[in-house]
């Protein structure tokens, strides 16, 4: 008999928000919006001249310089998303994303009635498509008489927080640019790269500049997750200013302003002064422990998890435990939401929720709630040494140890003696 699904528990629509880092906002980015806030006329659509001018810097530290006219600011990466979706696909066009990906990356090509194309991750990483299969995809998808033109994906990934190796990501693009793909590079999340050192993060649009546009969140690592702002990067030359253009008129006729306030706040963060730059490298250390110790707790209990690289969560995989939990009544990724979601009080996340089968049993946990429930607790994670001996840390991985212990016990306790 076919399931009967409760209110909520149908097909996804709209996904989780970015995880949020759940710490105070810093001082600085608080005076600046204030200093702003009594601006009355709005902004321009696309963005002011100086938060141009503050990406276009913010890019070119990072080996990617632009100009102004080829640079669009929007109230949040999925606007930018939708306006270069309907630019690049247009009427016609389909659009191929990795599986998993981040949650709001599909929802917004089927608002516009595209079809959208799940395309497998290798198992060493995810927001990259495997190329073989990604050649297939594009393939199969002409055969049946479609029509693949946009390639969203992401080299530091939400919402498995790994980072994809060079090699795959040149294998990848030369097969998206050998099939004439235009490329999305969501790189929201390319600044909060665990071990800088140790992991080799490239942009595709470094690897095929006339073909990728780059887009960044600020909520990623510059911004609250309540100010919404993020940019986008154009190629040079006339695909990318045909491109900016028509993004430019699909802003327009959506009235996707940044708030006056929170455009001042943006210009500053994106400029990286020191307060910036500091609160990121210290988040970022803080998100990265407390990461490792979670996934030390998921793989202790016998699930599954790619070790954390980027970002401020982590992609778990419970299918060992699938008979323990069906004792529960958990038997799909929908159910394991409900579940962990009342046990561990935070929310977490299915991994149907971001293009993922809905039987298999994976989840996103986030570190950000676990890091205290006042901002006093917050403000100490960020400042102390130790921050995983902090009593309110230590309750929350207690918690969720607790929470992933009984499900280790429950399956050994299956487990046929020998």
């Amino acid at each position: 008999m076919r399931r009967t699904y409760p209110e909520g528990h149908g097909p996804v629509r709209y996904g989780p928000p970015l995880p949020g880092d759940g710490l105070p906002v810093l001082p600085e980015l608080s005076a600046v919006l204030a200093a702003a806030a009594g601006r009355a006329e709005a902004q321009p659509v696309g963005g002011a001249p100086a938060l141009l001018e503050a990406a276009c810097g913010y890019w070119t530290r990072r080996g990617l310089p632009c100009v102004p006219d080829r640079v669009a600011a929007g109230p949040g990466a999925p606007q930018l998303l939708l306006a270069l979706t309907a630019a690049v696909a247009g009427d016609t066009g389909d659009v191929l994303v990795p599986r998993p990906c981040a949650a709001w990356w599909a929802p917004y090509a089927r608002l516009l009635g595209r079809p959208v194309f799940s395309v497998p991750t290798p198992a060493e990483s995810g927001g990259v498509p495997d190329p073989y299969a990604l050649l297939e995809t594009v393939r199969r998808v002409r055969t049946e008489g479609g029509d693949p033109r946009l390639l969203v994906l992401s080299v530091a990934d939400d919402p498995t927080a790994t980072v994809a190796p060079p090699e795959l990501l040149h294998e990848t693009v030369e097969a998206a640019a050998a099939e004439g793909l235009h490329l999305v590079s969501d790189e929201t999340w390319r600044d909060t790269v665990h071990d800088p050192h140790q992991t080799v993060l490239l942009s595709p649009a470094e690897m095929v500049p006339d073909g990728v546009t780059v887009v960044t969140d600020l909520a990623g690592a510059l911004l609250p997750t309540g100010w919404p702002a993020a940019v986008a990067r154009f190629p040079a030359g006339e695909t990318g200013e045909h491109l900016h253009a028509r993004v430019l008129d699909i802003l327009t006729a959506l009235g996707a302003r940044i708030a006056a306030p929170v455009a001042a706040a943006a210009g500053y963060a994106l400029d990286e002064p020191a307060p910036v730059t500091e609160r990121r490298e210290a988040a970022v250390r803080l998100h990265a422990r407390v990461a490792a110790a979670v996934h030390g707790e998921v793989v202790a209990a016998g699930g599954l998890a790619r070790p954390p690289q980027t970002g401020r969560h982590l992609y778990a995989d419970l299918g060992p435990l699938r008979e323990a939990l069906a004792e529960r009544g958990v038997g799909d990724a929908q159910e394991l939401e409900d579940l962990l979601t009342a046990r561990l009080g935070m929310p977490a996340p299915g991994g149907h929720r971001f293009g993922d089968d809905l039987g298999a049993l994976r989840v996103r946990l986030a570190t950000g709630p676990l890091l205290g429930g006042t901002d006093e607790e917050r403000t100490e994670c960020l400042t102390s040494p130790s921050p995983l001996e902090l009593p309110h840390v230590q309750r929350a991985l207690m918690s969720l140890r607790s929470a992933f212990d009984d499900l280790r016990d429950d399956a050994q306790r299956r487990e046929p003696p020998r």
